[in-house]
């Protein structure tokens, strides 16, 4: 399933230095991913490439050198790079997903979380492009888990309202299209501060200083790594079977606190963990989160799709290079 492109490269030996032009094969499957850039988007466009697939990731502020720059909001520029590119798949992974800013931004998360979700369902309709529209657990209340599709959702935050509006978006706009909800992400962060998950490393690590952690919202950490994946295996099946369609669940199937998560991540790395504090109330700070949402991924399960990567192992590649103390890496990985 391949097409071949000319590309040029430059051949250079000890006193002679050319130009040649060389046949590179060009996979035909062709898919488009927003929010390249991001934490997922970057684990979802390494998948697809590394399984002979041609794709191409957007993004708009971090997009250049290696990505396409595109504003979502520009419905021209969003109509152009599709019907130039064709792409048999769409994943669109760009949004606000930081439940304090869409407070504080609703407008704005409301212009990218639904306003282009539906725009870019639109487009993907058009050239029959199979889109698959990242969504999450916050959809859901928590207070009657474990969740499964047909599930009545009520969100508690302006951010959950935001990705369920962008799903019947993209559904209202695109019959064919597929919502993927996933809980709380983690993986190869470029900063701490890309994940949930890997921001609580600093006060891991700092043991002098005691560290409130919540112990109250069960959360069920994934790595992007198997969202990936599970968004590559749907790709493929669709490609085979036009009734692969709808709504899905994905998630990691380890129950966790964050206190626990910190516990967990400090043994990873045998760290002492005497200074973490577990907070059983109900935080009062910040947009309302749900107790425990969590997603029954059967539907899924039953298409013999998914991936799971154990949390210990995942966190320990995740945040490694993070370490402050040289002589644990010197030891473990030298």
């Amino acid at each position: 399933m391949v097409g071949r492109e000319k590309e040029l490269s430059i051949h250079f030996v000890p006193g002679n230095c050319r130009l040649v032009e060389e046949e590179v094969n060009i996979p035909n499957r062709r898919v488009l991913i927003t929010g390249a850039t991001g934490l997922l988007g970057r684990a979802v466009y390494k998948e697809f490439q590394q399984n002979n697939w041609h794709a191409v990731g957007c993004g708009f502020r971090r997009a250049r050198p290696k990505f396409e720059q595109v504003n979502l909001l520009d419905s021209d520029a969003v109509h152009h790079i599709i019907h130039d590119f064709q792409p048999h798949v769409i994943v669109h992974c760009a949004a606000e997903r930081r439940p304090d800013v869409v407070e504080n931004q609703p407008d704005a998360a409301v212009q990218l979380n639904v306003d282009a979700s539906g725009n870019l369902a639109k487009e993907a309709a058009i050239i029959g492009a199979f889109l698959i529209y990242i969504s999450s657990d916050y959809v859901f209340d928590g207070t009657n888990p474990p969740y499964r599709e047909e599930d009545i959702a009520n969100p508690l935050n302006l951010y959950g309202k935001t990705k369920l509006e962008g799903e019947k978006a993209v559904l209202e706009n695109n019959l064919g299209a597929a919502v993927l909800r996933i809980p709380v992400l983690y993986g190869e962060v470029e900063k701490l501060e890309e994940s949930a998950v890997t921001i609580m490393f600093d006060k891991v690590q700092f043991s002098n200083k005691s560290a409130n952690m919540d112990h109250w919202q069960q959360r069920f950490p994934t790595h992007v790594k198997d969202v990936a994946s599970v968004c590559r295996q749907l790709a493929e099946k669709r490609m085979l079977d036009p009734t692969i369609k709808g709504t899905f669940h994905w998630s990691g199937n380890e129950q966790m606190t964050k206190y626990e998560m910190a516990c967990a991540i400090a043994d990873a790395f045998n760290l002492p963990t005497s200074h973490l504090r577990p907070i059983t109330d109900s935080p009062v700070l910040g947009a309302q989160r749900p107790r425990n949402a969590q997603l029954d991924c059967s539907r899924l399960e039953t298409l013999g799709i998914g991936q799971r990567t154990p949390f210990r192992i995942g966190i320990k590649d995740s945040l490694w290079p993070f370490l402050i103390d040289k002589r644990w890496r010197q030891t473990v990985f030298h």
